[in-house]
């Protein structure tokens, strides 16, 4: 992992959600106690247990939250993408974290120092509030995946997830593009990668979707989101 700065940290903060109540003073202080991050891809960001000094923004590339069980299985807790923060909770907790990240492509990150948020946090209840939002949403998020392993087949789980990025929007047709390999994904669904295999093969016969690589083709997206409901 690298961190020598090739980006202007200023101006990538000021382009985040999350920090568009700041002014740019208030940028600047940020700024000053964030470092620029490189992963290649396959490295490890940092290991469960790892102290947290801050938490991490995504500029490019894609990040796995993961565990590995004592009996050596792995679980994917969340995949971030670019414009998307994370570790923020152990921060906030002063906990080590409960997860490893670990990036699956190559990725450029922010680090974002305990001490320079905290000091912005003091001064602007905006951003408070924005943070308090982010991490309610992910805890929004989190209980809604407990949800659906709990109540949703395995299938009802996968099509949730294809459509995801399609709720009710009238397009009778879609294609998607799975982010990472579908070991990864089937672990996000809380699937074995054979199980998540089989259902595509299944809905790829009954003529729902047609598969090629990481490409997936929805012919009609309402036959789909109403099967097997």
């Amino acid at each position: 992992m690298t961190e020598n700065s090739t980006i202007d940290i200023g101006t990538e903060l000021s382009h985040v959600a999350l920090f568009s109540s700041l002014a740019p003073d208030e940028i600047a202080r940020v700024a000053h106690g964030t470092r620029e991050v490189k992963a290649a891809r396959g490295e490890v960001l940092f290991h469960k247990g790892d102290p947290s000094t801050g938490f991490h923004l995504v500029v490019d590339g894609q990040i796995k939250l993961a565990f590995t069980s004592p009996q050596g299985t792995e679980k994917v807790i969340d995949i971030v993408g670019p414009g998307h923060t994370f570790g923020e909770a152990a921060m906030f907790m002063d906990k080590p974290y409960m997860v490893y990240a670990q990036a699956l492509a190559d990725a450029r990150l922010l680090h974002i120092g305990k001490a320079a948020i905290l000091g912005e946090l003091e001064r602007d209840p905006k951003l408070a509030r924005k943070m308090l939002a982010s991490l309610s949403m992910r805890l929004h998020h989190l209980v809604t995946d407990v949800e659906s392993y709990s109540l949703h087949s395995g299938r009802q789980r996968i099509i949730g997830y294809l459509l995801r990025e399609n709720p009710d929007s009238g397009t009778r047709s879609l294609a998607v593009t799975l982010p990472t390999s579908k070991g990864v994904i089937a672990s996000r669904l809380n699937l074995t990668q054979e199980h998540f295999s089989r259902i595509l093969h299944q809905l790829s016969e009954e003529g729902l979707i047609e598969v090629a690589g990481r490409r997936i083709a929805i012919p009609d997206v309402e036959k789909l989101r109403g099967y097997d409901l």
